[in-house]
């Protein structure tokens, strides 16, 4: 993978992990890392020997929020930023907007402080483990803007109404114990321990799996959170049924439960998505 200047990669086991990278600013967000973080992930989507994709920070901070250099100004996207149909688009949504639509597993591996944009960033992966050391605010109200990055979406989906608006209300820091028992994080570790269980579940995940089941149940799953009826979860397991039924996917994972070893699936998410794949309608702003 190229470099980066606000992050840095590495591949272990299968798992891109990306280490967001300005230890010195206790990894604060900036405009270039959004559009770093994206552009790694397109390339990630691209290169079919990376199974899974874990995120962590350099440092004591997995990231402090958004970079407060420029005093009063930070939140003033009037200049350098996308628009739609003439609305600035928000950089952390357009961040989570990308995470939410990635074919692979997302693992969060949250180092230390994760606060603001460093807090949000981590809402629409699919596995959030933390250090002892880690801690989490949602600190919108007391910087005078309301939260972002999609996350009065995702909030609420992972930890209840009333929780997600008692915590953005208050702009309270809790603690690593408090983000698990409100299943912020499911698993808090010792520091030292932290990235090799990252591995170990990107593992658990994917080293059986068939690469296109995983992406195909990722956008499921995600997307009938928001679904009305159940008759629309049912609409796209049909087709899913359908076209993975007759395809090599399914034929290799019958043959290998059947002959008792391990599968070997031959589909790549590259280039082998289903043809009903993407089956939702993208919605710009009005």
């Amino acid at each position: 993978m190229k470099n980066f200047e606000t992050i840095r990669t590495e591949i272990k086991e299968h798992s891109l992990i990306i280490y967001l990278s300005r230890e010195d600013k206790m990894n604060a967000f900036t405009l270039a890392m959004q559009q770093e973080l994206v552009a790694v992930l397109d390339e990630a989507e691209k290169n079919d020997e990376i199974k899974a994709i874990i995120f962590t920070g350099d440092g004591k901070a997995y990231c402090a929020g958004a970079d407060l250099s420029s005093g009063g100004d930070t939140f003033d996207n009037r200049t350098g930023r996308e628009k739609t149909n003439n609305v600035v688009r928000d950089s952390g949504g357009l961040l989570t907007l990308r995470f939410f639509k990635c074919k692979k597993p997302l693992i969060a591996a949250i180092n230390g402080a994760a606060v603001g944009i460093g807090a949000t960033m981590l809402l629409p992966m699919d596995v959030r483990i933390c250090s002892e050391n880690a801690r989490f605010g949602f600190v919108f109200a007391k910087r005078g803007i309301v939260p972002e990055a999609a996350s009065s979406w995702f909030l609420p989906r992972l930890i209840g109404i009333t929780k997600a608006l008692e915590l953005c209300y208050s702009g309270k820091i809790i603690s690593a114990e408090s983000a698990n028992d409100i299943n912020l994080v499911s698993e808090v570790l010792p520091q030292e321990q932290l990235l090799d269980r990252a591995l170990e579940i990107a593992n658990e995940f994917t080293s059986e799996s068939s690469q296109i089941s995983i992406a195909l149940t990722r956008q499921m799953m995600w997307r009938m959170l928001g679904a009305d009826d159940p008759m629309e979860a049912h609409k796209i397991d049909s087709r899913g049924v359908y076209e993975l039924g007759q395809s090599e996917e399914a034929i290799e994972g019958v043959k290998s439960f059947l002959e008792k070893r391990p599968p070997s699936f031959p589909g790549k998410v590259s280039k082998d998505m289903p043809s009903f794949y993407p089956w939702w309608v993208e919605k710009e702003f009005d």
